[in-house]
């Protein structure tokens, strides 16, 4: 990366959580196939799940589940995953150092995420982000989901900041929508299920191969 900074250092951060900050896939895409296989909608291919993972869970269930069932499903997944939802659990490279750079220089920062959020803030918690994000705010926390302007805005104002010199970090075309519709710029890192050239194609502002990467661009 160049010794001088590629962007503009924020004035705050948004976080995605789930392939930015962090690699739950593996409990994820079980917990997923668990339930699909118990209502018997047969072996769903793990790629498909992967690909659809930043949205919310009800509509990946609906890939594999006919909407009569949905709650039903949305249930079990809800009672399965936190069985399970720490083996396996990846912190990505960088994520603690530029939480912690940010919160240095006096950055304001919150995550907000499509999963739920009671489990959200469980596992922010149990790797240490909450030390440094202290709100975290998930699906069913509001009325709102990612990419709904109503959500971004209502967690720009949970921390006092404005779009103004803010930015959202992520990793999926949802995060992009979500930053853009209340005019944010989103930063991406192709740790999730999205590469490079898909992330800008998808309308990021920049993207990059880890939040390593992203910090030296940020200069923090």
């Amino acid at each position: 990366m160049p010794s001088t900074p590629l962007l503009p250092r924020p004035s705050a951060i948004l976080w995605d959580m789930d392939g930015t900050l962090i690699d739950q896939t593996a409990a994820i895409i079980r917990a997923y196939i668990d339930v699909i296989e118990s209502m018997g909608g047969g072996a769903p291919d793990p790629e498909i799940i992967r690909r659809s993972l930043g949205g919310t869970m009800a509509s990946t269930m609906a890939l594999f589940i006919d909407t009569a069932n949905l709650d039903d499903a949305s249930k079990r997944f809800r009672n399965r995953f936190p069985e399970i939802m720490f083996d396996g659990l990846i912190i990505l490279d960088g994520a603690h150092e530029l939480i912690e750079s940010a919160h240095r220089a006096c950055i304001p920062q919150v995550i907000f995420t499509n999963k739920h959020g009671d489990t959200a803030r469980k596992v922010s918690q149990h790797v240490g982000f909450s030390k440094y994000i202290p709100i975290c705010i998930g699906n069913t926390d509001t009325d709102w989901h990612k990419p709904q302007a109503a959500l971004t805005q209502h967690v720009l104002d949970q921390i006092n900041a404005s779009v103004n010199g803010a930015c959202m970090i992520g990793d999926s075309p949802t995060d992009i929508e979500a930053a853009h519709n209340v005019g944010l710029p989103c930063y991406c890192v192709s740790t999730g299920a999205h590469s490079r050239q898909e992330l800008l194609t998808a309308g990021a502002d920049a993207a990059f191969n880890s939040l390593v990467e992203l910090r030296a661009a940020l200069a923090l």
